[in-house]
């Protein structure tokens, strides 16, 4: 386990979006709506950084799925 900048912990995957990349196009909300949102605004949110184990099909699909590569999963 990894200790958390607020001091909890989390164990399993975290994802990184580079924002540099990421055109909002929101292909990885369509796979993983938990854990991504595009809103009105045109801008991607992370919903969590730290998904549980059980999205992580989802997650890793949605990194492969990302037109730009802007998504990774570590962990």
């Amino acid at each position: 386990m990894h200790a958390t900048p607020s001091g909890g912990t989390m164990d399993g995957m975290k994802v990184i979006v580079d924002f540099d990349r990421c055109e909002s196009n929101a292909v990885c909300m369509g796979v993983a709506p938990e854990v991504f949102e595009v809103r009105d605004d045109d801008y991607l949110y992370i919903l969590d950084e730290n998904p549980a184990e059980a999205l992580r099909p989802q997650v890793e699909e949605a990194a492969r799925s990302c037109p730009k590569a802007a998504i990774t999963v570590e962990g």
